[in-house]
């Protein structure tokens, strides 16, 4: 069997400390193996409230012209853009958990301004219409109103604490054929494959998962070690290998 391989990155935002330095990370797996595809989860105006990572207002992209262009740069054989929820938590309360809640009035609200975000810094043909939500969690309205948008594809989990917020929505059938389910996420889950292996890092450098040197050491340990047993896909073509 030859496995299908996707790694993605979440949070990837002006955030100083969550920020396209990950990318260098990333840089040191090309290297070592250039087909390596990697999908980076991009909040269009990432806001942390609480603790000592929060900021005084939402990073817009249109706000931070240095870093929409370091996207637009990026090249298109070894990365994909998709969306990461608009604030990622909800203001004051959390700063996770953005759609989590929502009926899908208010979900769709925050869709919309996902997308009026990345129209207006100019990155409408830059992201994929494929979302995870924050944290994994998902109201089942957020399903409906990721449907109406035209979100043609969800990264989610099958873990219970995700999964519970989905109430079977994931596996209905308007979107039991769109769905990648992440499979590791370093060191809370070791690297380990299944015949579609989803591996979740993050950019947020306070982050267990963060992609650090430790981690792209171990990946790449990983990768050598299986060479030849798995092909890199972006996240359409996870679900379009079978």
């Amino acid at each position: 069997m030859i496995y299908s391989l996707n790694i993605s990155i979440d949070d990837v935002s002006p955030h100083e400390l969550s920020s396209l330095r990950v990318v260098d990370k990333c840089l040191r797996v090309i290297a070592e193996f250039i087909d390596v595809k990697f999908t980076l989860f991009v909040p269009t105006a990432y806001w942390r409230t609480l603790g000592d990572t929060a900021t005084g207002e939402p990073l817009n992209l249109s706000r931070h012209q240095n870093f929409c262009e370091a996207l637009m740069a990026l090249p298109s054989k070894n990365f994909e853009i998709c969306y990461h929820g608009h604030h990622h938590g909800i203001p004051h309360v959390s700063n996770n958990d953005e759609l989590q809640h929502l009926n899908y009035e208010d979900a769709s609200r925050v869709i919309e301004a996902m997308f009026n975000e990345v129209t207006h810094s100019r990155l409408i043909d830059v992201f994929k219409p494929i979302l995870r939500p924050p944290a994994w969690r998902m109201s089942p309205g957020a399903f409906d109103a990721c449907r109406d948008a035209g979100i043609q594809l969800l990264a989610l989990s099958a873990d219970d604490y995700a999964n519970k917020t989905y109430s079977g929505k994931d596996r209905s059938p308007e979107w039991k054929d769109r769905v990648v389910y992440q499979t590791c996420n370093p060191p809370m889950r070791n690297l380990v494959f299944e015949e579609k292996t989803e591996i979740v890092y993050h950019a947020c450098e306070w982050d267990k998962n963060y992609f650090s040197d430790e981690r792209v050491d171990e990946l790449l340990k990983f990768l050598h070690a299986n060479d030849g047993k798995f092909k890199f896909c972006f996240m359409k073509e996870m679900l379009d290998n079978g």
